[in-house]
């Protein structure tokens, strides 16, 4: 069963320019922040304080909100000049709004837009920043630490050392963790442990962490070997290679009183750290691209457009299950992708002027450019071709499969983890090249690349569920296994009655742990630091 992805992201907000509604001072403004609910209702979440006097707020207050990858979640923020202490905002002046949706504030990290008043037109020279953080409450640190040359302090034997690691606070040094003795080693090697990064560093990645290293007495007379400060910013660890998956970073451990007394003194032994794993919203905040490509399914098995029985007849109400499959995953997608532009391709149709059977034919006719301008140029694309192709068949994948894993071969070839592509294959039949699309889905799954297939119409989709390997590892015919599990499948009748996100939810549940998964397997780091100082 897929488990969804959910993290709880912190949005900061600040405005400019703002509205002055105020006379003989300046406006007194407070953001809102409303969620649109699955009824399409609006909800409040919650408000920031209200900062007396002033047109640019930085509100100190931030929004945490639950982050589902596989829904659009619709966002409202409104500000508004408080000028009483009631709750009702209906008596405070209005300065302007933002719609948006969480995805395009955690792929933009940082998103500034104008405000808009309730018409839809300008709020006057308003912007609003919304910044997007991964809570660090619910994030750890693994850390693997061991040390050499340590100084002995006892008499008999050796150090029986120990670490501590503390946070800095307004009041002083506060403990975050104890690592566990080892017994007499002056080179010990810790058990790995993970520290929440909200107790390592209150999730301020610049603020100093102190170490300190003990040799552990049974008296609890503990004896300092020695210390070292350092921060969780990668710029303080790239120059030893030291951030995710690299060689230790190592430090110096330093006794202060030791280094007073003895003259070239260096070190009292060097500790060497290795840190945590990037997650999907770090490579996401970090510049990573998903790259979209839809493949709808040609085949005669669909039965003539023209027919009201036909899978890719369209209602008069504008929709099919292609049509609805399409906007329900590409809605999502969308989102984290900066350019919009997706290629979208038929199989299984006879093609003009030709007439020949393609199984990786360009919606758009157009083999040189074969990029849509959004979802709704993929669904125009569609409408468009469909009436100038002749059905036909048979059902082959690997095709497009293969086609799109050129992309992600090219991309494999870069130092950085800054494309993924995902690759939606809508079909109502049985795959006729199992053995060919066996062999594709095993290649790709050693490329930056996942595999989603929706199935519409009532056809026996049991071949699908063997593709997608929840119950085990995929083999090619020649016995190759997958790499790793790229494929989720569904049919779109378990989703006929279900609600509007639903459908993308299931088959995007997956997805954020493949592409964190993959390029942690290929210790490729994001296109920049996602937690810049």
């Amino acid at each position: 069963m897929a488990t969804q992805c959910v993290t709880k992201v912190e949005l900061t907000v600040s405005c400019e320019n703002l509205l002055d509604k105020d006379i003989g001072s300046k406006s007194d403004p407070l953001c809102v922040l409303l969620m649109n609910s699955s009824d399409s209702q609006w909800y409040e979440v919650g408000r920031t304080e209200k900062v007396q006097n002033c047109l640019c707020p930085r509100f100190a207050k931030k929004f945490v909100i639950d982050y589902y990858f596989e829904i659009v979640q619709q966002l409202k923020f409104g500000i508004y000049d408080i000028d009483n202490k009631t709750v009702d905002l209906s008596d405070d002046d209005f300065l302007g709004q933002l719609e948006c949706t969480l995805g395009q504030v955690v792929s933009s990290k940082k998103l500034t837009r104008p405000l808009v008043l309730k018409n839809k037109t300008p709020a006057g020279k308003g912007t609003i920043t919304i910044s997007a953080e991964e809570i660090k409450d619910n994030r750890v640190v693994n850390f693997e630490v061991e040390a050499r040359k340590l100084d002995n302090k006892d008499f008999f034997g050796k150090s029986d050392p120990y670490l501590e690691f503390y946070k800095q606070t307004a009041t002083g040094w506060q403990l975050a963790h104890r690592t566990e003795v080892v017994n007499n080693n002056l080179n010990p090697t810790w058990k790995p442990f993970r520290i929440p990064l909200q107790s390592l560093c209150g999730a301020d990645l610049e603020k100093p962490i102190k170490v300190e290293c003990y040799d552990y007495d049974n008296d609890g007379s503990h004896d300092l070997i020695g210390a070292f400060e350092t921060t969780m910013t990668p710029a303080a660890l790239i120059h030893t290679h030291a951030f995710v998956f690299y060689p230790q970073a190592e430090f110096e451990c330093v006794n202060s009183k030791k280094k007073q007394k003895k003259k070239g003194y260096k070190n009292s032994g060097v500790v060497s750290v290795k840190l945590c794993q990037y997650t999907f919203l770090d490579y996401i905040m970090g510049g990573c691209q998903i790259n979209f490509t839809v493949a709808i399914d040609f085949t005669g098995s669909n039965g003539d457009p023209k027919s009201p029985q036909s899978l890719h007849y369209i209602s008069p109400q504008g929709v099919n299950e292609y049509l609805s499959a399409t906007w329900s995953v590409g809605n999502v997608i969308q989102d984290y992708d900066s350019d919009k532009r997706f290629p979208a391709f038929g199989f299984g149709a006879q093609v003009p002027p030709t007439w020949q059977v393609s199984h990786e034919f360009p919606l758009n006719f157009n083999p040189a450019d074969p990029f849509c301008a959004g979802i709704e140029g993929v669904v125009e694309a569609y409408r468009v071709c469909l009436p100038q192709v002749k059905l036909y068949g048979p059902t082959n994948f690997s095709p497009i499969i293969n086609h799109v894993a050129c992309f992600a071969k090219q991309a494999l070839q870069q130092t950085t983890a800054s494309q993924y592509f995902v690759l939606l294959i809508i079909t109502d039949g049985v795959i006729t090249d199992m053995d060919e699309t066996r062999g594709a889905i095993v290649n790709a799954s050693r490329l930056p690349m996942s595999i989603i297939i929706i199935g519409v119409g009532g056809a026996d989709f049991s071949a699908m569920e063997f593709l997608d390997g929840d119950d085990g590892r995929l083999r090619s015919q020649t016995g190759e296994a997958a790499m790793r599990d790229i494929v989720q499948f569904v049919p779109y009748r378990q989703f006929q009655n279900a609600p509007r996100q639903a459908l993308a939810q299931s088959v995007l549940a997956e997805l954020p742990q493949q592409v964190a998964s993959f390029f942690s397997l290929f210790k490729l780091k994001p296109p920049h630091d996602p937690n810049p100082s």
